[in-house]
This record gives C-alpha cells, sequence and structure tokens, in this order.
C-alpha cells in the first residue's frame, strides 16, 4: 500500500466562478467581476497539469461541460475518490448546485482503463441531508488505514463512520474552532498526509485531548510534523499533496500556500519530498480551494487496455513534450489523454 499516487484526475473548467451556495460555509471565497474570470481559471489550471506532468506524474484529464453550468468542477476531490484494492466511491455533495459534477462517463473511462472491482455509490445520502465531500472531508493515511474527517455541515460523523467501516479504515472526526466565524468547510483546508511528513492546524481542534493524540498518531507513524497557525491554514498551507514520480515524492501546493510556511517549516517538508509550486491566486481567491482541491487521485490498478479514452481536452504536452516536439507551448486540444514517463 502506498500514500501517494503516480497518477491523477482534473477536470478543466468550462464555468468556472463564484458560487454562492458554497460560499455560505466557505469564508475562503470571495465574488469577482473579472471579465476574464474563466480564463484566468483555465490559465491556473493548464499550468498546474502541465508542472505535475514535467514532475513524471500520469495525469488524465476531462473537460467539464457547459450545461448545467457547474462553478466548482474543478475540484473533482469532493465527489469520487479510489482505491488500491479496486473501488471507486462517490459522495454525498452538499450545494445542489454541485451534485452535477458526479459524472458516470468517467467512472465508465476509470473502468474501461483501470481494474474496478466495486463501485460504492454514497450520494443517496443526500436525501437524508447526509454529506460526506470525498478527499475534502477525509484526510487519509492510506498507509494505517486511518481516515481524519473535521465535523462541519458537509462532513457527518454518522458517514465518515460508515465509510470507515466500508473501507476497512479506522476513523479520527474532530470538532474545530472558527476561522473567521465559521468552522473549516473542509479537512483538508486543515491538514494533509504524506509518507514521511505531515501539516496540521492543530490550533483549530478544539478538544485538548484530540489534539494531542492527534498529534502523537502522527509522530507515532515516523512523520515530521508542521504545526500550522490559523493564519497559515488561511493561506492554503495545509491544501497539499504528495505524488510519486519516478525520482521520489513531490508535494504539489499554491505559491501562496508556501509563501505561509516559515524558513524552518520549509526545510523541514523539503527534507522529506521535493517541492512544486505554482501560482493558484484566480481559483483560490473566488473558488475558495487550492491545489489539493484540484486532483483526484488514482490509485486503482491498470486493466489490460489503459490507452485513449475520448473524454474531452487536454491542456496540452509537458515542458520536455513540447520540447522534444518543436512545439511553442500553449493549450492543445484533442481527447482526454494521460502523459507518463
Amino acid at each position: 500500500m502506498e500514500q501517494s499516487a503516480s497518477r491523477v484526475l482534473m477536470i478543466r473548467p468550462a464555468a468556472f466562478g463564484f458560487n454562492p451556495a458554497t460560499a455560505a460555509t466557505n469564508v475562503f471565497q470571495s465574488p469577482s467581476d473579472r471579465e476574464d474570470l474563466v480564463e484566468g481559471a483555465r490559465r491556473e489550471f493548464d499550468r498546474l497539469v502541465r508542472e505535475i506532468r514535467d514532475a513524471g506524474i500520469d495525469v488524465l484529464v476531462a473537460d467539464d461541460g457547459p450545461d448545467p453550468p457547474k462553478p466548482d468542477a474543478l475540484f473533482p476531490n469532493n465527489w469520487i475518490s479510489t482505491h488500491a484494492e479496486g473501488s471507486v466511491v462517490l459522495y454525498p455533495l452538499e450545494a445542489v448546485t454541485r451534485r452535477p459534477e458526479r459524472r458516470g462517463d468517467i467512472v465508465l473511462m476509470l473502468k474501461a482503463r483501470f481494474q474496478v472491482r466495486r463501485v460504492i455509490d454514497l450520494s443517496g445520502f443526500e436525501a437524508r441531508s447526509g454529506f460526506l465531500e470525498g478527499t475534502g472531508s477525509l484526510v487519509l493515511d492510506r498507509v494505517g488505514r486511518r481516515a481524519y474527517a473535521a465535523r462541519s455541515t458537509r462532513t457527518g460523523p454518522d458517514l465518515v463512520r460508515h465509510w470507515g467501516l466500508l473501507m476497512g479504515y479506522e476513523t479520527w472526526c474532530f470538532e474545530t474552532a472558527p476561522v473567521r466565524g465559521l468552522s473549516p468547510y473542509h479537512t483538508n483546508v486543515l491538514m494533509a498526509i504524506g509518507t514521511q511528513w505531515a501539516v496540521v492546524g492543530s490550533p483549530l481542534i478544539r478538544d485538548p485531548a484530540m489534539r494531542k493524540q492527534i498529534l502523537m498518531q502522527l509522530r507515532k507513524d515516523d512523520r515530521a510534523v508542521v504545526e500550522l497557525t490559523p493564519g497559515q491554514i488561511e493561506n492554503f498551507a495545509a491544501n497539499l499533496l504528495e505524488l510519486e514520480t519516478p525520482a521520489g515524492p513531490v508535494i504539489v501546493g499554491s505559491d501562496r500556500a508556501w509563501s505561509a510556511f516559515a524558513p524552518d517549516q520549509l526545510r523541514r517538508l523539503e527534507s522529506c519530498a521535493r517541492i512544486l509550486s505554482v501560482p493558484l491566486e484566480v481559483i483560490e481567491s473566488v473558488g475558495g480551494g487550492s491545489a489539493r482541491c484540484m486532483i483526484a487521485e488514482l490509485f486503482l490498478p491498470l486493466g489490460p487496455d489503459p490507452g485513449r479514452s475520448s473524454l474531452g481536452a487536454d491542456p496540452g504536452p509537458s515542458r520536455s513534450e513540447r520540447a522534444a516536439s518543436g512545439q511553442a507551448g500553449g493549450a492543445v486540444p484533442g481527447p482526454l489523454s494521460s502523459s507518463s514517463r
């Protein structure tokens, strides 16, 4: 069992924008009157894809469709997760405007390319106001099979426990102190876990005993633990994701996130993995999510025919691929594809 993935799924936005339905629980969102809002988000998205590919990660990219408009479609980790034993899990989302993001065609694509042994669809809990928004709600220690979850309107403790029973994970559910008057909307803005490291906004874990237990468990697992302040949390310093490359692990985060770390904190993380930093100002300020939210890891075993599929457009080859072919750069339309080293 590996903690980090070498393949990921990302959704290129068609109608990115401010979503009032999610802003009620997400203090990181702000409306914008920029005329180039969608194009700005696409530029940031395309750069993130290229940077991840340049690091040696296999990236599958699908286009979002324009109808109905889905302003948060570039955050697929909230509605889907995949697991090494062949499970695909679909999640119940609080905002009605986000529910069309769940796409059967993407599930079919995964079945065609990978060994999918079961699909667990939890979306029916929406009818009972039960919500659990994927690896936004659940921060997973995949090796230790522990799931950490901060309670919120988007993360119900009963569903956390239900998920743990289905997936064979020990669950740690905890209350949080507010940030600017609201509890953190997702656990993955509060903490992240890699192979040899973890970051956690420990001051925001309300119960001192639970705070101590979580820190002790993370350190017991021989991880370098970096504790973050509420101010660092507001700058997405915990919204990080470790990915596995042929040259070793990288930690993906935004420029804003990395600039929030103190030098000694950065050194501790750099001793565990290479840092990959990208600008995501538009997506962060308007969408209220950062790099980790944009990436759905693919842990599924490869199937007999892992070739190309036909979903949407691809933001183009990596820099090394463009250099080899003489291209000048920029987005290149085409079928959903992958780029691996």
